[in-house]
């Protein structure tokens, strides 16, 4: 996931920190280096990287925090506040236009994702009841009005085309297409170059004048690094972008470019995209990134997943089948596969506070919930319902249907009865302590107790 090197290092810094107890000026500045060199190391800008650090310093330093009976936990307060300040302080939304449609034009490097980032973004407003339009304005990538043709439909949003006409008379028809039709959003797909090509700029600049669009969004590649800044700011000088779509932000990124592209371009991240399915864009907050950096989770976001994507009837159900001591094979069945849609498990598990900088050290096999399941659909429909009908020779078989062992039978059958014995103990408490209610997580294969799937 992003970030990770850049978490373990920081992690190491003011681990060191809190073993000192009370802390001196040179604690704070061997600190201080430390983090310098692990953002230099994910690719931050030096400047940025060095100004950073000064500004924690200069406020490390203080009687507040020198004179605290916990100042290490002062200094990480301050290095999340910075943190958070330098990626934007407030979360940046999409500014809608009081006359619709609201038109947002798409811009980019060829193959930063933009076309599908189009796609996701037009999924994300229509769930907000939006009306997107969808337009195909590059009309220079081979199959790039196909492919856009493709997005739309997976996204269920209509795609205005013209063929390989003029991008800016396809931009202004489009509009007019918007207010005929009553969509009140209108999202331009512009062509993506392979360099800063003054000619491909102009044609931007001109779509600029004659749409005089509400927000211009640069998507970038977080994987690029330094090069996605200098990218930005290109853009920024050339077009005065509204703000950013960051990419890949799921992948093996150091994510330099999160951190920097507010303070070169002073435009803010607006979204960023967590996967490679169109439900996967997320807006972009800076004070909770700022907590995934620093190991301490994403609780916000977690919940607002769950009730974005889990079923919440489906929950209801099994709360109250759980309360009764009632839970069987099928309701944890139904569990896992809701919790697959969520994303991967080491992307939910990093947003838990205090699991984040501990992943690291253990072998998380996205594998698992599949295994699970396969377990359990090798089961009779008499034996998920009523799991005490599994004897040792069904568990044989069922071992056999799976693929699996018997000892992983044995062991997901423990983890039922582990968790009827809990509801038994905790009675009427239970309800309580649902809490955000995410189905499925007490189910996780092993609990949160060792038994983990890695």
């Amino acid at each position: 996931m992003a970030f990770e090197g850049l978490s373990d290092k920081l992690s190491g810094a003011f681990k060191r920190l809190k073993s000192k107890g009370k802390l001196t000026e040179d604690d704070v500045r061997e600190a201080m280096r430390e983090v310098r060199l692990a953002l230099l190391e994910a690719d931050v800008n030096y400047k940025i990287a060095k100004d950073f650090t000064k500004k924690v310093t200069e406020r490390a330093i203080g009687s507040d925090v020198m004179e605290s009976l916990t100042p290490a936990q002062m200094v990480i307060k301050i290095v999340d506040e910075e943190l958070t300040a330098l990626m934007g302080s407030e979360t940046a939304r999409i500014e809608f236009s009081s006359k619709p449609p609201t038109i947002i034009m798409m811009c980019g490097l060829q193959g930063s994702g933009k076309t599908t980032h189009s796609g996701k973004l037009a999924k994300m407003l229509k769930k907000q009841n939006h009306r997107p339009l969808l337009v195909a304005c590059d009309v220079y990538r081979p199959a790039a009005i196909e492919q856009l043709k493709v997005v739309g439909g997976k996204a269920e949003v209509p795609v205005f085309e013209m063929g390989q006409d003029n991008p800016v008379k396809i931009a202004k028809e489009a509009v007019k297409h918007a207010k005929d039709y009553g969509n009140d959003v209108v999202i331009l797909d512009t062509a993506g170059r392979l360099h800063i090509d003054q000619e491909l700029m102009d044609e931007l600049k001109n779509l600029k004048a004659e749409v005089n669009p509400d927000e211009i969004l640069l998507v970038i590649d977080s994987m690029t690094g330094q090069d996605a800044v200098n990218v930005a700011k290109s853009f920024n000088e050339l077009l005065e972008i509204s703000g950013v779509i960051i990419t890949k932000l799921d992948g093996d990124t150091r994510g330099g470019a999160a951190l920097s592209v507010k303070a070169v371009t002073g435009c803010p991240i607006k979204f960023a995209g967590t996967g490679e399915k169109l439900e996967d864009i997320e807006q972009f907050h800076p004070d909770r990134m700022a907590s995934r950096i620093l190991g301490m989770g994403d609780v916000l976001t977690l919940i607002e997943q769950a009730e974005e994507k889990l079923d919440e009837e489906k929950a209801e159900q099994v709360a109250k089948k759980m309360m009764q001591n009632k839970m069987d094979f099928n309701d944890l069945l139904d569990q896992f596969r809701q919790i697959k849609t969520m994303g991967p498990l080491k992307g939910i598990l990093a947003k838990i506070p205090g699991l984040g900088n501990k992943l690291d050290d253990v072998d998380i096999d996205e594998r698992a919930l599949d295994w699970t399941e396969a377990i359990i659909l090798s089961m009779t429909p008499a034996e998920r319902a009523k799991p005490d009908l599994i004897n040792p020779s069904r568990k044989r078989r069922i071992a056999a249907g799976s693929g699996r062992s018997v000892e992983e039978v044995n062991r997901l059958l423990k983890q039922l009865r582990d968790m009827q014995k809990m509801m038994r103990q905790f009675g009427g408490k239970g309800k309580k302590r649902r809490g955000m209610r995410m189905p499925g997580m007490p189910g996780m294969p092993g609990g949160m107790n060792g038994g983990m799937p890695f």
